[in-house]
């Protein structure tokens, strides 16, 4: 019921977006007599933020068609390599790059954002890794027949994604993929698995949401598992592909991640309007950047969104040694041929310091001469897989800890 009045909702607004598009074209075009009013400005600026606020975003594009490989611009390819009905793995293909480069398997999260949310991540390591990336279908766009997806299905997906591209690779998890990953990871050296990843790279992550619990940690702990299930999960409208499926819908996630920092968010929007006022395009142009990705949402499928409620950040059972994924135990410690490397951003308030560092102490398998852990000072959430310190700290230290163990 609230997905459709949500729906509903918007179909209201279209006659107020209608005339503020109107507006923002009577008084803001260079040629409308109306451009020449006092007040032109805070009226096309008060029309263009209105529209923004209301907006539906759609899943950006990755916008990665070109890379530098040694001085020479070379053109990039996407591919999908593997399609799943939750998941596409998708290839970045450099065209005619004849390199013998690392290959890296980058697991984004589902939890909320489409992958593109790592572009930067992606654009940096293009240069010089050979790269594929888990994208995440959005769950409203599946049909009803293609059955349901847990975290189980999760992690087969992730052991798949890694037989195919073995050997030689390297897997980056950011995020909520840490658990999954590392329980694919644990399950397949305990299978005795040949051709293991030679690294893996895990970056703010809940492997133990006990430590340095944040406004995410503590939600999920002082709700009951059955409000989760009652409040928070809709059927998909008609009007979608996935119609009468159950998922936890992107707008309340968002509604969620907006609470987390709401002065912020005010803050800013409250910036482009005057950065539109003043005519300061180069500003406004990076909050449409910013904003554009951060508002684009997806759906997520419910019994995926609940069994990570339950089991990471209710139970959690992957640090008590308690997890089993199809009645298999997950034992990181069975692990002994990967090297790990673990990334925590200062003021990361989404998974807090050591909950990721938590995963050297499930891994006693690998030798401490393969194991090392960043604490990145001055970093938030988003700051440890995008912007410049990502790419001036934190990537070289990524890129020296594959080279020296691949």
């Amino acid at each position: 019921m609230l997905y459709s009045l949500f729906e509903a909702q918007h179909a209201a607004l279209a006659p107020m977006r209608f005339a503020a598009e109107v507006s923002r074209g009577w008084f803001g075009h260079p040629f409308s007599p109306f451009a020449l009013s006092p007040l032109a400005r805070e009226i096309t600026a008060g029309s263009d933020l209105f529209l923004r606020v209301t907006n539906r975003y759609e899943k950006p594009a990755w916008g990665l068609d070109s890379t530098v490989i040694g001085g020479r611009e070379v053109p990039v390819l996407a591919e999908v390599e593997i399609d799943k009905p939750f998941c596409k793995l998708i290839h970045f293909k450099r065209e005619g790059a004849q390199r013998d480069d690392p290959k890296v398997l980058v697991v984004a999260p589902l939890s909320g954002h489409h992958a593109t949310l790592l572009r930067d991540t992606v654009r940096t390591m293009l240069a010089e890794n050979d790269v594929y990336v888990a994208d995440w279908v959005d769950a409203r766009m599946v049909p009803l027949e293609k059955g349901t997806f847990h975290l189980d299905d999760y992690v087969d997906y992730v052991r798949e994604f890694i037989r195919h591209l073995s050997p030689g690779l390297n897997v980056v998890s950011v995020c909520q993929p840490t658990v999954p990953v590392l329980a694919a990871m644990a399950l397949m050296a305990t299978d005795g698995e040949p051709n293991l990843p030679k690294t893996m790279i895990m970056m703010g992550g809940p492997i133990d949401a006990r430590k340095s619990p944040t406004a995410v940690n503590n939600l999920a702990t002082k709700r009951p598992y059955s409000w989760f299930e009652q409040n928070l999960i809709h059927r998909v409208p008609m009007k979608y592909p996935g119609f009468m499926r159950k998922v936890y819908p992107g707008f309340l996630q968002h509604l969620g991640f907006v609470a987390m920092n709401p002065d912020r968010h005010m803050t800013a929007h409250w910036d482009y309007y005057n950065h539109l006022v003043q005519n300061d395009g180069d500003s406004a142009d990076s909050h449409r950047r910013f904003y554009n990705e951060y508002n684009a949402v997806l759906d997520m499928p419910a019994e995926y969104y609940l069994d990570t409620i339950k089991r990471v950040f209710q139970d959690f059972q992957l640090p008590k040694g308690r997890m089993f994924v199809r009645e298999q135990w997950v034992r990181p410690d069975k692990i002994t041929k990967t090297a790990l490397f673990t990334i925590e951003g200062e003021y990361d308030d989404i998974s807090g310091n050591g909950q990721t560092e938590a995963a050297h102490g499930l891994c006693t398998g690998i030798p401490a001469a393969n194991r090392e852990h960043y604490l990145v000072p001055d970093v938030g959430h988003y700051g440890i897989f995008s912007g410049r310190r990502y790419r001036e700290i934190i990537y070289p230290r990524i890129r020296s800890f594959i080279k020296k163990h691949a």
